[in-house]
């Protein structure tokens, strides 16, 4: 079965989401090393590192169509672009609604990698396959969906060390490496492409953050050789329960729903993806509802990427963004949950005998693949909240949300719905429950 199929099948592609039994994506890593607070103050303080070698899909694409593949398919801008550089690769439907987003990797000016949550890779590999396009696709598949080796391991370092242990690591300077473009060195006698890129909310060129890939049968001989340098600067691993909170800090929302659902352009991709697929069992929560799964559909500009799209050449999507780009749109924006209600809304969700609250987990709240709960101003609804979890960085509970422009005032406070309607839905991650709100104040810049 694929997944037109699947949604033949269910009547509704809303109800399918809603009540699939897909809890939050899973991250195939330790839970915590000392504990999640600790390793989220380290990537502030000293420096962090994440283990991303199992839970992101990989895709290779390779020939001397690669690279305009990839412009046919991002909203993004590419000349220049070639060997060591990479980008936030940004792809859209036919209608200017965004599909999905990974990192693009140019390991040669013929040979690209997208790395992230499936969906854009899979849609770059529906068109190199379907299209006429001289590439060859390599599929490396995430863990939890691959029962072979890995080919690469990943390894992210945040933090005002990340320089330091790394050069200490290889045991000369580092070549200098500009934001999102790549270096080479070693570690260990292992060759290693670098990555400057930052997962914690401050871009630059001062290496706050470097993503480390190289060869996955030598991974616990780079990882050694980082620990044992990063020892002395109060390196710390950290866990699946710190990893997400970083997007928060940061301002990535991680899993809106991709607009591939509908319409008759996308069809031949639902029917290209199996019913056993990311895209077939992600789930959605939260407190806004509609009928209409195009309701849940986002713009790049709703998540930050207005500043990447590029006109300067032919994509899918460019017609219909190009009509978008004058019309108002949404903004992303952070909310810092107000204490009290927060507090209050947890001890009503665990204590007494109810009916409860929709319980919060820590760090992060999340309780389905993509979340969405609603954001109101004097009971007007403005957009939706989208990621929210604790760091002690922030020093309280907060999320990333979209909302209208007009509305993007910085100390506004909003109100926000937390728990879905009629008790909640299916998902065995939803407990029996009734709806709270939750003051919240309105920032367009990052909390920290």
């Amino acid at each position: 079965m694929n997944l037109e199929e699947k949604i033949q099948k269910s009547g509704s592609v809303v109800e399918m989401l809603r009540n699939a039994p897909q809890g939050p994506y899973v991250y195939p890593m330790r839970a915590e090393y000392t504990n999640w607070r600790d390793e989220q103050r380290a990537w502030r303080e000293t420096a962090v590192l994440f283990d991303q070698s199992h839970h992101m899909t990989d895709i290779y694409f390779k020939g001397p169509d690669a690279l305009r593949l990839m412009s046919d398919l991002g909203v993004n801008g590419f000349k220049n672009f070639g060997r060591n550089k990479a980008k936030q690769f940004v792809a859209c439907n036919h209608d200017g609604y965004f599909v999905g987003d990974a990192i693009l990797f140019a390991f040669e000016d013929d040979e690209f990698s997208l790395v992230g949550r499936p969906v854009a890779p899979n849609w770059a590999a529906f068109h190199a396959e379907n299209g006429n396009y001289r590439v060859t696709v390599t599929r490396d598949e995430r863990s939890v969906a691959n029962n072979g080796r890995r080919l690469t391991f990943r390894f992210q370092l945040n933090g005002p060390a990340t320089h330091r242990i790394v050069e200490k690591a290889v045991g000369a300077p580092l070549p200098r490496i500009r934001f999102f473009a790549m270096g080479e060195f070693e570690i260990a006698g292992v060759p290693v492409r670098a990555l400057n890129h930052t997962m914690i909310g401050a871009p630059g060129e001062e290496f706050t953050g470097l993503e480390l890939v190289g060869p996955s049968e030598h991974g616990e001989t780079v990882r050694e050789a980082l620990l044992a340098a990063g020892e002395e600067f109060g390196l710390r691993l950290g866990g699946s329960r710190a990893y997400p909170s970083t997007a928060i800090e940061s301002g990535w929302i991680p899993a809106p729903v991709p607009a591939i659902y509908t319409g008759e352009s996308t069809r031949p991709f639902r029917e290209w993806l199996s019913a056993d697929g990311f895209e077939a069992n992600a789930s959605v929560g939260g407190s806004f509802v509609s009928e209409n799964i195009e309701d849940y559909y986002v713009t790049p500009w709703d998540l930050g990427y207005g500043r990447v799209i590029k006109f300067d050449h032919d994509f899918i999507g460019r017609e219909a963004l190009e009509g978008m780009a004058s019309k108002p749109h949404r903004r992303k924006v952070w909310l810092r949950w107000n204490d009290r209600d927060t507090a209050e809304l947890i001890a009503d969700s665990l204590f007494g005998s109810g009916p409860h609250a929709k319980y919060l987990e820590m760090p992060v709240s999340n309780y389905a693949t993509g979340s969405y709960d609603r954001i109101l101003v004097d009971g007007r609804s403005v957009g939706i909240s989208a990621n929210a979890g604790y760091t002690v960085n922030v020093g309280g509970w907060s999320s990333l949300a979209m909302v209208d422009e007009h509305e993007a005032v910085d100390g506004r406070e909003v109100t926000i719905v937390v728990g879905e309607p009629d008790g909640g839905s299916a998902k065995p991650t939803v407990e029996p429950h009734v709806q709270r709100h939750i003051r919240a104040t309105l920032r367009t810049r990052p909390l920290v």
